[in-house]
Formats: structure tokens, C-alpha cells, sequence
């Protein structure tokens, strides 16, 4: 498969290639263990999986690169990039909306979503070469093609999910030999979204009405993680009845429910649990050093300094990620307990797992205590933050959330699914719920969670009012195009169309 110079210049490389298992297990899989696309060999139906394992691998290489977090984190008055003496265009970006698009985090996240888009543009092309090769009556290897297909799709309308909330018109890439590079209204890519989830819940209605931990191969995503994103852009089109009939598929299967421990939820006991509906899995197969499926530096960027106090051992990472005294203080204020020892990580208080941020007390220097991984949680031998921890994606309490504000907007009573979030929080319920309630249960839920407050802010008009003071304007709703791609790309100028 070749790169036409677009490509060439949106993701640099040299050769595209496909990520090939290493073994049966889903997770059991070496990123660099890689095979060009060109030598491989459709006939052997048996191996149709290994271009979607590719797709997988690039969304654990690539979402997960903590520049993204850096950039769509912070983006919302809450949290932000936590450091001015390091990446300080960052604190620039989402402290005071002033952006500067040759920064080089900027095109990171631009190049690596886009990255996300081309692998799976490859992997539909594959198993379309596949099909070819599949005999008429193989009904099982039918039914593997259109669920492969499913799972591809939905890694892909996720991908521009992330790149349309972020940056306003995007180009839609609907092959990895196109020519034309004249970017989307908004809108559009919203409806192609849209379309193409309801395309991969087609095509897995049969194979994949289970949770993603009940998948052959273990949290691969499913029917329903196509729901829940189609429900998503929904609520953002403001198509509530589209809203409330996805997030109702996934309620009503009745196959999801909330981690009880919400502390744990984010770290190792959570993982798979039945409240995801999408993670980036990783594993360090129980060793300190050797084979390892991670995400690079995701956990350790956002890692402060700790001290375990039964062991007296330290460790902690790069020191980004900070959630801003206002917001912590309107948790608190809220009565928080659960989400709020959870949720944030303060200098001197310990932890539930008796770790302590020795971190200086300092205005706008809490931690986010989601990337928390304790000490007692820890691989044997290995004090790396984060390490052996999976990234949360997509969850079944966001569903709830999605669900509860669809209804009222419907005309509906919301109560039912809002007070399944609010119970686990050990928060009061509350009858008869308004829209501004289920969006400051968004808020304390799901902070620091991929953008979900910033894009909540505009989907409802409320950016104006809350992120202004801090410099926020209309026309910064999306951030600029990165300078480098302009340069290289000449259609990106063009008005979209």
C-alpha cells in the first residue's frame, strides 16, 4: 500500500503496516511486532483478526500519547496541564485560550488521531481482501468479516470523534488513497459519525450484543461501545430522541452496571470491568521489567511525587495534570466523598491505600487521582506510575448520564438513571432532575475524562459564560489547524465544505 503525499506528510512514515498477533490472547500483543501489509496472505481466512489487532495497537500507540491528555484534558476551567516551567504553551492553550499552532502538541494530536483513522481505513481494506477469499456457506467466517468490520468502524468514529470536538472541521478520510483533502462543516462529520456507528452496530447486531470483558477477544469493543458513541455525537447534534434510543439499547440489555468501588474503578481491580464499555489495554504480564504492552508515559506524565507510608518507598512521574482550587472546591462544596477522595490527589493528605503527595501545597497543585495507581497495586519490583494500568475510554455511568438528559429534554423523568451515578457517589437523590443537575453530575463524574466538560460547555452554549474571564471566545471554540499541516497541505485552507 503506498502514501500519497499527503499522508506522507499528515503521518510520517515510511511503510504502513498492520499489527500482527503474537499470540492468541487479545492483549497479548507487541506493538512493534508488525508485518507489511503487502505480505500478507488473504487465502488464510484463520488469520482475518490480525489487521483489527492493528487497529487496536494504534489506538493504544497513539490516544494514549500523554500530549493528548496534556492538550484535551485541560481544556475546560477544572484541570489544567499543571506545569508553566515545562510545555508551557500548554498551560497557555487550555488555561488562557491562547493558542499558537505551531506547537508541537497541537500537531501531535492532529497526526495521532489521524494516525488512528488511516490504520483503520487499512484494516477495512484488509478484511475486504479477506472476504474475498471467503467460501460461500462459511457462515462463520461471514459472520468474524462483519463484526471485524464493526469493531473497525467504531474505533474510527471514535477517532473523529475526538478530532471534531477539538478541531471544528475536519478532513474525512475515507480512504487511504484520497486525493481530495478539503475539510467537513462540522456538522457533517457529526452526521458521518453518526452514520458510521449505526453502520457498525449493523454489522455487529449479530456477533456482539455483550459487554466488551465478554468478547472472544477480550475487550474488544462491541455493539453497544458503538451505541454509546453514537449517543454521544447525538447529544451533541442535540438529536435527544437518537440520544435516549442508544443510550436505552445499552441500558435495557440490562449486561452493564457501575463498578461498585468507585476508587477502584480506576485502577487494576476496575479494569474490564462491566461498567466499560471501551478501554486501551495494557500489561506488564506481572514483571517489573521485560515484555511490555503499555501506553508509553501516559500514567507517568501525570504522576506526582508519593511516599508510601508502611514501606517508606517513593515514586511518582513527570508532575503534570493539576485540577484548578475552584473546582475542588466547588466538589467539596457539593458534599463530595467518594468522587472527591477518588477524584483528586491533595499535597499531604494520604491516600485510601496510605500514599501521600509530597508535593508543595501550592495554589492549582492538586492531582488527578484518576492516573493514581497505588503502591499496594503495584507490580512487585516496580514503583512506575501507572504501569500495569489500563485507560478508561468509555463508561456505562456516562451512559446513564447521556440517558438522564435525553429524557428530560424529551419531556421525560431522567430520576431513574441519575440516581444510579448519584448512588455509587453516596450523593442524596434527587427528584424531578434538571438539565443544569444531570450537567454538573457530568461535570464531578466524568472530570478529567476526555474533554467530556469542555465539550459539554459548547454543545450547551454555557462556554461563554464560565471559560470567558479566562479568555475564552466563540471563534476559540476549535482550536487553530497546526501550522505544519497548513504548510504541507494545501486543501486544509480551503472553506469546508
Amino acid at each position: 500500500m503506498k502514501l500519497n503525499k499527503f499522508l506522507a506528510y499528515l503521518i510520517p512514515a515510511t511503510v504502513f503496516t498492520l499489527g500482527m498477533a503474537s499470540c492468541s490472547d487479545f492483549i497479548d500483543i507487541d506493538p512493534e511486532n508488525q508485518q507489511d501489509v503487502e505480505a500478507v496472505d488473504y487465502t488464510k481466512t484463520a488469520q482475518m483478526y490480525e489487521p483489527v489487532v492493528g487497529a487496536y495497537s494504534s489506538v493504544r500507540a497513539n490516544a494514549a500519547h500523554w500530549a493528548n491528555s496534556l492538550l484535551l484534558f485541560s481544556r475546560d476551567g477544572d484541570m489544567w496541564s499543571g506545569r508553566t516551567d515545562d510545555q508551557g504553551a500548554a498551560a497557555e492553550f487550555g488555561r488562557f485560550y491562547n493558542y499558537n499552532n505551531g506547537f508541537w502538541a497541537l500537531n501531535n494530536v492532529w497526526v495521532t488521531f489521524y494516525t488512528i483513522v488511516r490504520n483503520c481505513n487499512a484494516t477495512l481494506e484488509a478484511l475486504d481482501n479477506y472476504k474475498a477469499h471467503i467460501a460461500a456457506g462459511d457462515n462463520q467466517n461471514a459472520a468474524n468479516y462483519s463484526q471485524y468490520c464493526g469493531e473497525a468502524r467504531t474505533i474510527r468514529a471514535w477517532a473523529y470523534y475526538q478530532l471534531v470536538n477539538n478541531f471544528g472541521p475536519v478532513v474525512i478520510l475515507e480512504n487511504n488513497n484520497q486525493t481530495d483533502f478539503t475539510r467537513t462543516k462540522v456538522e457533517g462529520v457529526l452526521n458521518y459519525i453518526l452514520s458510521e456507528c449505526e453502520t457498525a452496530m449493523a454489522e455487529m447486531e449479530g456477533t456482539s450484543k455483550c459487554r466488551p470483558n465478554q468478547m472472544p477477544h477480550k475487550g474488544a469493543v462491541t455493539y453497544y461501545t458503538a451505541a454509546m458513541v453514537a449517543a454521544q455525537t447525538a447529544l451533541i447534534q442535540q438529536n435527544w430522541a437518537k440520544a435516549e434510543q442508544y443510550s436505552d439499547a445499552i441500558i435495557n440489555s440490562k449486561l452493564f452496571s457501575l463498578y461498585p468501588d468507585f476508587y477502584n474503578l480506576f485502577k487494576i481491580p476496575g479494569k474490564l470491568c462491566d461498567e466499560s464499555l471501551f478501554e486501551i489495554q495494557v500489561t506488564d504480564f506481572g514483571n517489573p521489567s521485560g515484555d511490555y504492552v503499555g501506553v508509553d508515559q501516559w500514567f507517568n506524565f501525570a504522576g506526582c511525587s508519593m511516599k508510601n507510608d508502611a514501606s517508606g518507598k517513593t515514586f511518582g512521574g513527570w508532575g503534570f495534570m493539576k485540577y484548578e482550587d475552584s473546582f475542588v472546591e466547588w466538589a467539596k462544596n457539593r458534599g463530595e466523598t467518594v468522587r472527591f477522595e477518588t477524584s483528586f490527589i491533595i499535597p499531604g493528605v494520604p491516600t485510601a491505600s496510605g500514599d501521600v503527595c509530597t508535593a508543595a501545597a501550592n495554589a492549582g497543585n492538586n492531582y488527578n487521582g484518576k492516573g493514581y495507581l497505588p503502591y499496594d497495586q503495584m507490580t512487585a519490583g516496580t514503583t512506575s506510575w501507572g504501569r500495569n494500568n489500563n485507560v478508561r475510554v468509555l463508561r456505562y455511568a456516562e451512559v446513564l448520564l447521556i440517558n438522564a438528559e435525553a429524557k428530560v429534554r424529551n419531556g421525560k423523568s431522567g430520576d431513574a438513571p441519575f440516581k444510579e451515578v448519584r448512588t455509587r457517589a453516596k450523593m442524596a437523590p434527587i427528584t424531578g432532575v434538571t438539565v443544569d443537575q444531570i450537567l454538573d453530575e457530568r461535570r464531578m463524574e466524568l472530570c478529567s475524562e476526555w474533554c467530556a466538560r469542555y465539550i459539554d460547555l459548547v454543545r450547551t452554549g454555557k462556554a461563554a459564560s464560565v471559560l470567558g474571564a479566562k479568555g475564552w471566545t466563540a471563534e476559540k471554540t476549535y482550536w487553530p489547524l497546526p501550522s505544519t499541516q497548513i504548510e504541507n497541505i494545501p486543501d486544509l485552507q480551503k472553506d469546508p465544505k
